[in-house]
């Protein structure tokens, strides 16, 4: 007890240096897992990803279709339960800024495929009845508040013209894992109107989502798949969800890594300012160690004394940023939820953030430790005067 005591004062002996190191522990360690978040958030869309579902895509690339009639080539693969239809839009919602996520499906075979997507049952009905009807997600919905019967005017980067679009469902998410910030309308009514202005357009897919039975068999499936259209005037690239999906964060990984990169920076310059900090802090204290050494305390005990301060100041500091990651991840995925669907904050990036605080504890102190519990008495005594 007498020694915990002693520690304590000791760290708050001179208040404002330990303040200011306190508190840029919390920075650092609130922007570390900040930094954390937002990288998870970049592969939130392909930890949903479905291990039963295949994308087939143009082998060249996507900017590149396919034509229709190779859903029923596809469908008779051996080990497919279901192909259907998938197009991006590239809607614009009354100006740039407003970007989210359109396609344009089949939706009677689309939507048994993903089962994570909850419908009211009449509002799915009404869905199905009305050619120009658009169903949405629930975060999207409540992003623009959209509401069942609205109207949503597109301008689309891609197809020419004005396009609108009824409400007719707004669809859930069975899991906080699941993204919910789309909008799908019918394929078929998409390509009416391009058969009416760019007949050649027509009747091509952008993509085919493919449902199989058996996870395990998805590369044998996927290699018939792509066997099939071999030397064909548009050869297929069929992959899994989650790899079609890290193939878009492929095209900004060097950013994510930068970023993920920058967080652990972070930690090491609070490290360094720490250490600076406890040497500092060791070498005003130099006679009080040589006294308690000549008193008969043990240098192993001085050294620990300071180890022990060291670590307190990390522990209060990280503490401290672990408790106020969360709302400011609400807060910062408030401000971005136009970029980011989900934030998710997972019990991992508190592990890192304690790990780390823990660290710089550690690696601040053992010098000044060392070096305190190696100094001679006398030397101790020599440096008061």
């Amino acid at each position: 007890m007498f020694f915990l005591k002693l520690v304590v004062r000791n760290v708050f002996r001179a208040k404002l240096r330990s303040t200011l190191t306190i508190v840029g522990l919390v920075i650092a360690v609130l922007a570390f897992g900040l930094l954390q978040t937002v990288v998870r958030a970049w592969y939130a869309g392909s930890d949903a990803a479905s291990a039963t579902r295949l994308i087939a895509r143009n082998a060249i690339s996507l900017t590149f279709s396919m034509p229709v009639y190779y859903r029923e080539k596809i469908r008779a693969v051996p080990g497919v339960t279901g192909v259907s239809v998938s197009n991006w839009f590239g809607g614009i919602y009354r100006e740039p800024k407003n970007f989210f996520a359109q396609f344009a499906v089949d939706a009677p075979t689309y939507f048994p495929m993903y089962p994570e997507f909850i419908f009211e049952p009449d509002q799915y009905a009404a869905f199905l009845r009305d050619r120009r009807g658009a169903v949405v997600g629930r975060q999207l919905a409540d992003l623009y508040g959209f509401k069942v019967g609205d109207t949503i005017p597109l301008k689309s980067t891609i197809y020419p013209g004005n396009w609108e679009f009824t409400v007719r469902a707004i669809y859930d998410a069975r899991d906080e894992t699941t993204i919910t910030r789309q909008m799908y309308f019918h394929f078929d009514y998409l390509n009416e109107q391009i058969k009416k202005v760019f007949p050649r357009r027509a009747d091509q897919a952008g993509v085919f989502v493919v449902g199989i039975a058996d996870s395990s068999a998805s590369a044998d499936i996927a290699r018939a798949i792509d066997a099939e259209f071999k030397n064909s005037l548009a050869e297929t690239l069929t992959e899994t969800e989650k790899a079609f999906t890290l193939g878009f964060v492929a095209m900004i990984e060097t950013i994510v890594v930068a970023i993920e990169g920058v967080s652990y920076v972070v930690i090491l310059i609070i490290m360094a300012v720490a250490a600076n900090t406890m040497a500092m802090t060791a070498r005003e204290r130099l006679s009080e160690y040589a006294t308690l050494k000549a008193l008969g305390f043990a240098p192993h005990t001085v050294a620990l004394l300071i180890m022990t301060e060291a670590i307190l100041l990390a522990v209060i500091g990280g503490a401290i940023g672990m408790l106020l990651t969360a709302p400011v991840v609400q807060v910062f995925h408030a401000a971005t939820i136009s970029v980011f669907a989900k934030m998710p904050l997972v019990p991992q990036t508190f592990y890192l953030q304690a790990a780390c605080a823990l660290v710089v504890g550690v690696v601040a102190g053992i010098v000044p430790a060392v070096r305190a519990s190696r100094i001679r008495i006398v030397d101790g005594l020599r440096h008061v005067a």
